[in-house]
């Protein structure tokens, strides 16, 4: 291996900033969900929402990407994206997903997993108004999602006839006129929605010194599709 290359076989560090006890516990581990988001935003981790989603086609097939969470709650965790994508075809032929969410600066890390729901088609539009003028167009831009494309043109050109169709209301406004968002000029695409992971298993894991993490799972009876009043939660320590 080149010397300039680091090994990663050498790369340690002690993790020794934090510990989670058992005496600490809520009995519900989303108030504790709750504080270590929190605390990673006042870190100022840069995009502290940002979670692996994994996913299993109908055959088995695993596959993961970096996406970002946009809710939580008692009824789960919700994210968006293409319904065309490969993302959306593993969750319409296997409705089980992971998500993992690597908060590495402050040694913690939370793991989730569950059965996965479609939002409605009204919880979809209400936050896709909320995004930015050119996020919407670039969902229109990008339909077959996943797909191959012969150049980055494609994109380009898809996003400048989105812009012509749906022109920016912000666009040509005079000084001091109140900038327009565009939320009721670009329409929700057919193929764009929300999805809700209803947690039957979240484990908190904190980094501790000579690699005696603490990992408390907190488990719970979850249906298939994912009921709307799932189970009790126990809480339990794993050997790390």
């Amino acid at each position: 291996m080149d010397s300039a290359t680091p090994d990663p076989a050498r790369l340690r560090r002690s993790y020794e900033a934090g510990e989670l006890s058992e005496s600490a516990l809520p009995a519900d581990p989303l108030p504790l969900f709750a504080a270590w988001f929190a605390d990673v935003h006042a870190a100022g981790l840069a995009e502290p929402n940002a979670m692996v989603l994994a996913t299993a086609s109908g055959d088995g097939v695993p596959s993961a990407r970096l996406v970002l969470l946009k809710g939580y709650g008692p009824q789960g965790f919700r994210f968006f994206t293409n319904l065309l994508s490969d993302k959306a075809r593993d969750l319409a032929a296997n409705p089980r997903a992971a998500l993992v969410f690597p908060w590495h600066p402050l040694y913690r890390q939370v793991r989730v997993s569950g059965p996965v729901t479609e939002l409605s088609r009204d919880e979809s539009a209400a936050y896709f108004r909320t995004r930015p003028y050119g996020s919407r167009l670039g969902a229109w831009a990008s339909e077959h999602q996943s797909g191959v494309i012969p150049g980055r043109d494609v994109l380009e050109r898809g996003y400048a006839e989105a812009a012509a169709r749906w022109p920016d209301p912000a666009a040509g406004q005079p000084p001091g006129a109140p900038d327009g968002d565009g939320s009721d000029v670009v329409p929700l695409p057919d193929f764009w929605g929300g999805y809700r992971l209803v947690p039957a298993s979240i484990e908190f894991w904190q980094g501790r010194r000579d690699r005696l993490h603490d990992r408390i799972r907190y488990r719970r009876e979850v249906s298939p599709g994912g009921a709307e009043e799932p189970g009790e939660w126990t809480a339990e320590r794993l050997s790390p």
